[in-house]
């Protein structure tokens, strides 16, 4: 492959482009190749029906470590791997500034789109890109001792700068870097490290004359020793700071003389990731940090005590002691910061070493080298709700973590009560969902009760199952901790009848256990501690009333407030915690529950008197809800007040519900409320947890007993597969809704189960045991309700009773239940009609849904206007008389179906296929039209395989081909002819980059308007011609599709500046245009011979026809073939010089403008100006050329080239090279000025004396040639000019003064 040259940018965006020095390399075209991939307009839903091959599985580890190793070889390796580059520059513009980010994206582009993403391919493509061949090669040459001969290449210096990255200091010292300049190095903004790496290296060439490969490598050997010891040790100090943690879990805090490992009392609770809009449970956590639909931020949400914090420590116990299978298993660095620590912190390396090295020889800039170089870093983040910054507009490394803005590469984790105000918002959302039954039980054998045996266990079980109350918080892994312990060990453990009640026990257990230990101390004061907690309660509630939550405080603050013994008292509680942060040491609650339950103390206090709501201001439900619970609780006189305050707000009943419940007395006083709240629709919901739905049904209960009427219950989302058990609707939480004596109308919703016949059944069993309901409403995508119900099986009361039964279906259509024939008929009076219903992608439930409620529709005789299968129709087409889709449903035929849309330009449907089709659509009675936009046989389908039903219905068949051009199929002949009167043509068709799919349909819809005589104005490949250019008479694309010769295309405009077009290929190109019988212009902008082609070569007739032949160059000039002679001439329509300027600095066109340079010299055209940017320009000894180094391409003499700047950030130029360009002006016999630039702020260095080239100097002297060079390194110029008699620089000032002395 070529090697590119460094562009130069004009452009703002490039003067303050973080990675500058590699975003050089982008403009490239991609290599032709046959393409693999999806359509990129289909939103990932389009289904590859090509067999997958299998390979070794390439993992996101794999993908990680190789896009740490080569970023700055992205869209080399992008090409290599065949990925369009309409992909690749999507890519760069999306990860601006960050080109670790860009190579991990292209490559999973690759292994999302690729037909084979395995690990040999990519090994190939680096073989390719001779990244490993390379290696060898040096190695090889370094045994032979020929260094001198192999200078760094640009693409060895990105692949190095990407290398460990992050040591780039370390590098900088081993290539004898002087301090001072790796200083500046470090001072520029917005630099990612392969940036910095990329500069160290850089200047290290500019002062070495030719840079040998040995000495790098020597250096990075040195670097990569020097790096290993420092991974090796940050790592193990990680290890014993996690140990530390994980070996000291206190269950109850107030006994710290028992402490567990995690690995002792960790089990796993429910967990669920959002998908599409729906929450779907994962089998185990080690999933999230294994899930590869996740992006590199993981958000972890959990209410509190579920555990977020546990499962961090888990993770670190899973790291540290090397579990085998574990998520973490092959990470080299983990990272596991407590946020609420972090206060004012700024510095991720900061904290790093504050927090979890504070005890290690490692100081804060190994930390950041080892992190910014180590292939495999995690980082999880606990507590974001806690993070006292988390609402700073400060932009701390912790905001640019959770944005997305700094290591885009690494996997962030979050964990986090609710989620952030400003996050990367494609983060992967997942949520701990607490303890099920079977972890409860694991926990009371793993934690509780050890080696005492399976009676222990059900002695446990048997305290919780007579606290039905406790069942449901008991989700809470905290609590049930709590619990758990608490009922091993009590003998007197009794019956609550809330979680108030439960709380108020257990912090009486605190305090009666350090009463216990303590009896030799003032138990008098302690006990005054234990019944007077005012300060402590006011303390908590201040902080939770904030805007922005408090939940730590300063020691000082604390002994300030609650006087030094109080807060002792606490503290050796365990309900209060000392913790060391930044700013010195704070004290916190032992978690966020016991915080609330003393506020609610205060809040209580607050509700007797005379208070104001405005304290609640910023005290919400959603996140405070046990502080509601404990208020209401704690004093049934003021929770009347707390329950009126919550029914105003808005979504305020579930928590009215759940306060209500706290009320261990009489509830007649609460019959007001409870018929308020049953004015209402109660909801069960799938996003409730199992205790918000318990309290939703208690509810519903105490109505019935009391004889409230409901007015609807809707059940939303949460249905057992089961449906129903026992007489009762079974919810997938395991909890029952029994019958309501007062239930007026019942709505089930959301996704749901399939609901077959007997299912539906026990469903309206249980509407008849409602005995005033009036209303069962089904509605929802995804619940799939039979189509008819066996009349026998209905009950008979709700006959009786004439209870409605209703369905909603597709568009407003619903349809009510017969009782009395068991089927669906159309509810309400008038026409009902169904419009365009759309089939789209492989969503399986979506098109279950769709499909059924079409076959419904049909049987009840309703009209449906249109069926739409928009890239869904399986490549089989048909199955057994239906149309197949690729999620494996069948649509059968439908006798109220009007009309068939069929779009996918990449479905085949060949002519056994179409066939088929049509024998479906003769089965749709009244189905008028079949329209089809896909690849279509071009040959006559046999006549007598068209159903004569659809002959004698004169059903229309169409196909949309290119822009408005339509096709009508001949049912007698089974032709397609053009559709419609009039004259038809086909405007400018475009062929671009290597969609396989995009091509084949319209190469096919190219040749039937070809053979159908249709006129196309104008075929334009761009981009997408293949080097071969043309196969067995066609033109070759880079997908492998051939386009044959049209005996109706008028224009071929070809473009691709990189596509290379020698005189063989030229040939055949024109004999293509010969084949092309009304072609009048072929237009080319590629790589076009210099020389003239053979005249004899030409084919006749495009010189009889007078084909014009043209070739656009540089700005608006343009030549013309002489099919007589073979030459190019300039073309009368184009400019007469090329006025503007021609820079070489691009790798995309480069080779163009070199060769379009040279015919405009040979034709004698003017060239105003050439600029060469960072192309490390060299000029031979003759002077005969210009060798642009890293493009290893050569500018030969320009005879009408009249300025030649060149430009090249920071490069020192010695006497011979400054003398050999100098040599290749003077050749250049038009030039008038030659300009050495500054570019960037950083000034090219010259000798300052030219010696040698007198005559050189003489010749240009003779000429009036100006010779400048800049020596500013600001954005401003400052010139010196050559004085071409003593080849000395002087400046402006002297050489105006030198002009008015001589004159």
């Amino acid at each position: 492959m070529r090697c590119t040259c460094l562009l130069h940018g004009i452009m703002s965006k490039y003067i303050v482009d973080p990675v500058i020095y590699s975003i050089y390399l982008t403009d490239r075209k991609t290599m032709p190749h046959p393409s693999k991939f999806q359509r990129e307009d289909d939103g990932g839903q389009h289904i590859m029906s090509r067999a997958r091959n299998k390979g070794s599985a390439v993992s996101d580890d794999d993908l990680r470590d190789l896009s740490s190793k080569i970023a700055g070889l992205w869209r080399f390796l992008g090409r290599e791997l065949k990925i369009p580059q309409r992909a690749l520059d999507r890519i760069g513009s999306n990860n601006p500034g960050d080109v670790t980010a860009k190579c991990y994206q292209s490559l999973l582009y690759w292994r999302k789109n690729s037909a084979n993403p395995s690990k040999q391919v990519l090994k190939d493509a680096r073989r390719a890109m001779n990244i490993d061949t390379e290696e060898r090669s040096d190695s090889s040459s370094d045994r032979q001792g020929d260094h001198k001969v192999h200078p760094v290449t640009e693409r060895q210096r990105l692949a190095s700068s990407s290398e460990k990255a992050g040591m780039w200091r370390y590098l900088g010292k081993e290539l004898h870097i002087p301090k001072s300049v790796l200083d500046n190095i470090e001072m520029k903004p917005s630099r990612e490290a392969v940036n910095r790496c990329h500069d160290v290296l850089l200047q290290w060439e500019q002062t070495t004359s030719e840079p040998p490969r040995l000495v790098l490598k020597q250096a990075q050997k040195k670097v990569d020793e020097i790096y290993a010891g420092l991974e090796e040790k940050l790592a193990r100090a990680l290890k014993m700071t996690y140990k530390k943690q994980y070996d000291a879990i206190q269950p109850i805090p107030y006994i710290r003389d028992r402490l567990y490992r995690i690995d002792r009392i960790f089990v796993e609770g429910g967990v669920k990731v959002l998908v599409a809009g729906s929450w779907e449970r994962l089998t185990s956590y080690q999933d999230i940090l294994k899930d590869e639909r996740a992006t590199l931020l993981r958000v972890i949400e959990g209410d509190p005590g579920y555990g977020k914090s546990t499962l961090a420590l888990e993770f670190a116990y899973d790291w540290g002691e090397g579990v085998k299978g574990s998520s973490v298993e092959n990470v080299r660095i983990l990272i596991i910061l407590r946020l609420r620590q972090l206060g004012g912190v700024q510095s991720i390396y900061q904290a790093i070493k504050w927090f979890l090295l504070s005890e290690e020889n490692v100081n804060v800039s190994d930390i950041k080298a080892v992190i910014e170089s180590c292939h495999s870093v995690k980082i999880i983040l606990d507590g974001h709700d806690e993070y006292p910054d988390r609402d700073s507009e400060n932009q701390s490394d912790i905001r640019k973590l959770v944005m997305r803005e700094m290591f885009k590469n690494l996997n962030v984790s979050l964990t986090t009560r609710y989620l952030p105000k400003h996050y990367d918002q494609s983060a992967r959302r997942y949520k701990l969902t607490g303890f099920d039954d079977r972890a409860r039980d694991e926990y009371i054998r793993k934690a509780v009760v050890g080696d005492a045996g399976e009676q222990a266990v059900r002695r446990v079980k048997q305290k919780l199952n007579d606290n039905p109350i406790l069942s449901d918080l008991c989700d809470v892994p905290l609590i049930f901790v709590m619990f758990a312990h608490m009922a091993h060990e009590k003998k007197d453990f009794r019956k609550f009848k809330s979680v108030t009640e439960f709380f108020r026990y257990m912090i009486s257990c605190f305090h009666h256990h350090l009463l216990s230990k303590m009896r030799d101390t003032n138990v008098g004061q302690m006990r005054r501690f234990e019944n007077d907690h005012a300060s402590l309660d006011q303390m908590a509630f201040d902080g939770l009333s904030k805007e922005h939550q408090q939940l730590s405080w300063s020691e000082e603050e604390v002994r300030s407030q609650l006087g030094d013994d109080c807060c002792e008292y606490y503290v050796r509680l365990g309900i209060l915690i000392k913790e060391e942060v930044s700013a010195g040491v704070e004290i916190r609650f032992y978690h966020k529950l016991f915080c609330e339950w003393f506020a609610a103390h205060h809040l209580a206090r607050l509700l007797a008197g005379d208070w104001n709501p405005s304290v609640l201001e910023y005290v919400h439900p959603y996140d405070l809800q046990y502080l509601y619970r404990f208020a209401c609780g704690l004093s049934q006189d003021s929770s009347e007040r707390l329950i009126n305050y919550l029914q105003d707000l808005p979504g305020g009943d579930k928590f009215t519900i759940l306060c209500l419940l706290e009320q261990t007395g009489d509830l007649d006083k609460f019959v007001n409320v409870v018929s308020d709240l049953c004015k209402k629709t109660l909801e069960i919901s799938g996003d409730d947890n199992k205790l918000m739905q318990r309290s939703t049904l208690q509810l519903l209960e105490i109505a019935s007993s009391h004889g409230v009427p409901t007015v609807c219950l809707h059940v939303d989302a949460c249905l057992s597969e089961a449906v129903t058990a026992g007489g009762n609707i079974l919810l997938n939480s395991g909890l029952h809704v029994p019958p309501s004596s007062t239930l007026e109308t019942i709505e089930i919703t959301g996704k749901g189960p399939d609901i077959p016949e007997e299912k539906m059944i026990g469903l309206l069993a249980y509407a008849e045991k409602c005995e005033k309901l009036r209303k069962l409403t089904f509605e929802g995508k995804q619940l799939l309700i039979p189509v008819s119900v066996q009349a026998e099986t209905i009950p008979p009361s709700l006959k009786t009773r004439n209870i409605e039964v209703l369905l909603h279906s597709l568009e407003e259509l619903v349809y009510h239940l017969n009782l009395i024939e068991g089927k669906w008929v159309k509810h309400g009076t008038g026409t009902v009609r169904i419009r365009d219903v759309g089939l789209r992608g492989n969503n399986k439930d979506e098109h279950e849904w769709r499909v059924r409620e079409l076959t419904r529709a049909s049987a009840a005789g309703i009209p449906i206007s249109c069926l739409h299968l928009d890239r869904c129709v399986s490549e089989a087409v048909t199955a057994s008389g239906n149309i197949l889709l690729y999620s494996g449903l069948h649509v059968p035929p439908s006798s109220t179906l009007e009309k068939i849309e069929i779009t996918g330009k990449s479905l085949d449907i060949p002519e056994q296929k179409m066939t088929e089709l049509l024998a479906y659509a003769g089965e749709c009675e009244r189905l008028e039209k079949l329209t089809l936009q896909c690849l279509v046989p071009l040959s006559a389908i046999p006549a007598e395989q068209i159903p004569p039903s659809l002959k004698t219905r004169n059903i229309v068949v169409l196909l949309h081909s290119l822009e408005g051009l339509v096709y009508d199929l001949n049912l007698i002949e089974g032709k397609w002819v053009k559709h419609g009167t009039g004259t038809v043509r086909i405007g400018d068709v475009g062929l671009r980059g290597n969609n396989k799919d995009e091509h084949e349909w319209i190469v096919r819809e190219l040749t039937r308007a070809s053979a159908a005589g249709i006129p196309i104005s104008c075929l334009h490949l761009d981009g997408c011609v293949s080097e071969a250019v043309k196969a067995s008479g066609n033109i070759l694309l880079n997908s492998g599709l051939h386009v044959p010769p049209s005996s109706t295309l008028e224009k071929i405009k070809i473009t691709g500046k990189s596509l290379d077009m020698p005189e063989q290929k030229m040939i055949g190109l024109l004999a293509y245009a010969g084949e092309c019988e009304r072609l009048e212009k072929l237009t080319l902008q590629c790589l076009i011979p210099l020389s003239a082609i053979p005249a004899e070569q030409i084919p006749p007739s495009l010189k009889t026809r007078n084909i014009e032949v043209l070739l656009l160059s540089l700005e608006e000039l343009v030549y013309q073939l002489n099919l007589i002679q073979g030459k190019w001439v300039k073309h009368s329509s184009g400019t007469a010089q090329i006025g503007g300027y021609v820079e070489l600095n691009r790798g995309t066109e480069i080779g163009w403008r070199v060769r379009e340079l040279t015919r405009a010299s040979a034709a004698g055209i003017p060239i105003a100006r050439v600029d060469i940017g960072g192309c490390s320009t060299v000029a031979d000894q003759s002077g005969s050329s210009l060798a642009l180094r890293r493009s290893q391409l050569s500018l030969p003499i320009l005879s009408t080239l009249q300025k030649l700047r060149i430009r090249d950030i920071g490069r020192r130029m010695d006497n011979t090279e400054v003398v050999g360009i100098l040599s290749y002006t003077a050749r250049c016999t038009a030039v008038k000025e030659l300009v050495f630039a500054s570019f960037l702020g950083s000034p090219m260095q010259l000798p300052d004396r030219v010696q040698g080239a007198e005559s050189i100097l003489s010749t240009l002297k003779s000429r009036n040639v100006t010779v400048k060079w800049d020596i500013s390194s600001s954005s401003s110029c400052s010139w010196t000019y050559l004085d071409l008699l003593s080849g000395r620089w002087e400046t402006e000032d002297r050489r105006r003064r030198k002009g008015c002395l001589i004159s």
